[in-house]
């Protein structure tokens, strides 16, 4: 199982990828999920550093969203075959709501399951997300 909210629901979502089989995955507000995206839609850091390097560097934008590309959690979860139970906040400023739907939508999984928190910030659901994932585990782990 990987798990973890913000970086660490991140991080979870590209260690399902790279551990390969993994019971479950349970990424929470997953942080790094469509840069790109992300820096259109907020100015919370870390994005408004970025969205300010390219504004000095207008040159390098292209360059500065290839090499995002690499930590992007977009591109390692289309290829995570595992169980998971995402999560999101409608009012998270620090991790999009988009940003974390593309990579539910991206997410190869047969079984995904996505719980939405309509008026949560970044501390995405709490307590009672982490109930939701015990519950889910008890389900997919038999």
């Amino acid at each position: 199982m990987t798990t973890g909210a913000s970086q660490g629901g991140g991080l979870a979502i590209a260690a399902a990828h790279l551990a390969g089989d993994v019971a479950a995955a349970l990424p929470d507000v997953p942080f790094l999920a469509h840069p790109r995206r992300a820096v259109d839609v907020t100015g919370a850091r870390p994005y408004h550093e970025l969205a300010e390097y390219c504004r000095v560097h207008p040159d390098s934008v292209d360059q500065v969203f290839a090499t995002l590309a690499y930590v992007d959690v977009v591109n390692h979860a289309r290829h995570v075959a595992a169980p998971a139970l995402f999560s999101v906040a409608l009012a998270d400023d620090i991790t999009p709501p988009s940003t974390v739907f593309a990579a539910f939508n991206h997410y190869a999984g047969e079984r995904k399951e996505i719980t939405v928190y309509p008026y949560n910030g970044h501390e995405g659901g709490g307590t009672r997300h982490f109930l939701a994932q015990l519950d889910f585990l008890g389900e997919v782990t038999g």
